[in-house]
């Protein structure tokens, strides 16, 4: 018979018991141990917080908006400290300022509010984000003495930032309506299962959810539990260990590993990346629909993409998305260019040639990159038919995705990341125009081919994303260019790192899978009864307990 005692000797012997130091820490803040969807804690926590939302809130609504926003904030604390007061502060600003724009009738005036606004949140944004960047470009550059910074990365500050933006530039196009008071704003901002990672979420799209009737149906439940579970499997199963157990290891000092082992750990790096955000976002997802919230879908299968353009469809939707709309858009998209549009590239390709310049004695190679890229990029436009709108288009799309791996760090990695990826984008454009037989999926062995050669080019800009820095991420490359044909070697490497390769492989055909079966998984669980559910549920937070190497690694996107 189960009896209480047993179930506290159980819990004594499997976790050890609890003491009031323990249980004070909890409610603290420690930048080693951050409130991760992962983590023990967090479902402990969780699972308090939504028995009173679910029994005793669910029919109330400031009420319920207050006590979301009340566990939001603790959940900001326990990632980022005091810098929760950073949101609370940004947020009344921005509140205070989408309120001026919408009572404002002159356009001219507004105008000047918006750009107080942008200026406010990408400068706070750039503080925190890229000053000691800057300081060390600028001492590079001209020999100065700056000395860095000791700045604080507020855990996922670009997401809430860009929330933010998108909330105020509505509300000056006219698109939505501001919220009836700051409570409703300030719980669209700090929504939790979103506010450190994403998805972004666009406040037309979430806004009028606030105001909905609470309704959460059984399938609800079951789509909500399907994607946690799934969400924590890639996450803690796959990515975590992979990462702690080969990638990290030789992208740290890839000199040291073999070309076999750095071509691997790119691959690794890929489908880490993917679980360890995809599998975020997922978490993200189910426990809004558990709150009865509906976050937009923030990833499908991206590496099945048959092209560049198809992956940005596929990839952080809800980032893709917002620069589409935010970004390129404002700065002419596909019908003008603008200074900035030209600009940014214009900056990138000099940098690039001065790059191959200054290395010329050490080797020819950097400034034929440099030389062959510019020729690509003007070619990608030259060769059209509409060559002032594709030179537009193209130049507006470079300095979209340039600024995107801006986004993702300060350095000199991340700029070439998105510049591959834009320069693809540019090319991808062309190809279509001069070959339109070959359109997305015209037969099974062009698609199988377009779907490998996308894929590796992805795995090849992400060698950039993962490198500490450009220097690193150029030795890992020149490590793998040195590839030799040595099956008795790689063997030995893969029966070593034995485990991290069949969680990759496993890692893969989840990946790959056709939907069809993914459909039939899902139909299953969901005819699996409640009481099943809960039990997987709890089984795969044990496996994530059981498994838990070097404690709960925190989200790749955290650091973003």
């Amino acid at each position: 018979m189960i009896t209480i005692d047993r179930i506290n000797n159980w819990f004594v012997q499997n976790f050890g018991a609890v003491t009031l130091e323990e249980a004070k820490s909890w409610f603290i803040y420690n930048p080693e141990e951050k409130l991760l969807f992962n983590t023990g804690l967090f479902l402990g926590l969780f699972l308090v917080f939504y028995f009173v939302y679910g029994f005793f809130l669910r029919k109330t609504f400031y009420l319920r908006l207050t006590y979301v926003i009340l566990f939001s904030l603790f959940f900001y604390y326990k990632s980022s400290g005091v810098y929760f007061l950073l949101l609370l502060l940004s947020s009344v600003v921005d509140y205070g300022l989408s309120q001026i724009i919408y009572n404002t009738a002159k356009d001219s005036t507004k105008k000047v509010y918006l750009v107080i606004s942008v200026i406010l949140n990408l400068g706070l944004l750039g503080y925190f984000k890229y000053m000691n960047f800057m300081i060390v470009t600028y001492n590079d550059m001209f020999n100065g003495h700056f000395e860095l910074h000791n700045v604080f990365l507020p855990v996922g500050i670009s997401f809430y930032t860009f929330q933010s933006m998108s909330y105020i530039i509505e509300i000056y196009r006219e698109e939505i309506k501001p919220t009836k008071n700051y409570i409703e704003y300030l719980f669209f901002v700090s929504f939790f299962p979103q506010l450190v990672a994403g998805p972004i979420v666009r406040a037309k799209d979430f806004l009028p959810q606030i105001y909905q009737k609470l309704n959460l149906t059984r399938q609800d439940v079951n789509n909500a539990l399907f994607l946690i579970i799934g969400g924590l499997i890639k996450k803690t199963v796959i990515s975590n260990y992979i990462s702690i157990n080969f990638v990290d290891r030789v992208f740290d000092t890839p000199m040291t590993y073999t070309s076999f082992e750095n071509l691997m750990a790119s691959y690794g790096y890929a489908i880490q990346i993917y679980c360890d955000f995809s599998g975020y976002s997922d978490m993200a997802i189910g426990i809004a629909l558990l709150l009865g919230f509906k976050l937009p879908t923030n990833f499908r299968t991206p590496y099945k993409s048959v092209s560049i353009t198809d992956f940005w469809r596929r990839w952080h939707i809800s980032l893709s998305t917002w620069l589409k709309d935010f970004l390129y858009i404002s700065i002419g998209g596909n019908r003008e260019g603008s200074f900035a549009g030209f600009l940014f590239p214009s900056l990138f390709f000099f940098g690039l040639l001065l790059w191959g310049i200054t290395n010329i004695n050490t080797s020819i190679i950097p400034l034929a990159i440099a030389i062959g890229s510019i020729i690509v990029f003007c070619l990608s436009f030259l060769l059209s038919k509409k060559k002032n709108q594709t030179l537009v288009t193209n130049f507006n799309l470079f300095t979209t995705m340039l600024l995107g791996g801006l986004w993702h760090g300060a350095g000199a990695q991340f700029i070439v990341w998105g510049a591959l990826h834009g320069l693809a984008l540019a090319v991808h454009k062309i190809f279509m125009e001069l070959f339109p037989s070959k359109k997305e999926g015209a037969s099974w062995l062009w698609k199988f081919f377009s779907i490998v050669i996308t894929f590796h080019f992805v795995v090849f800009c992400w060698i950039f994303f993962r490198a500490r820095d450009f220097e690193t991420a150029l030795q890992v490359i020149n490590n793998i260019g040195q590839l030799t044909f040595e099956p008795e070697n790689w063997k030995t490497i893969v029966l070593g790192y034995k485990n991290v390769f069949l969680l990759m492989l496993f890692g893969y055909v989840w990946h790959f899978l056709p939907e069809v079966i993914t459909e039939k998984m899902k139909w299953v669980f969901d005819n699996t009864p409640l009481l099943l559910k809960a039990v997987i549920l709890g089984f795969v937070y044990w496996i994530v307990y059981a498994t838990a190497v070097a404690g709960s690694q925190p989200f790749i996107y955290f650091q973003f």
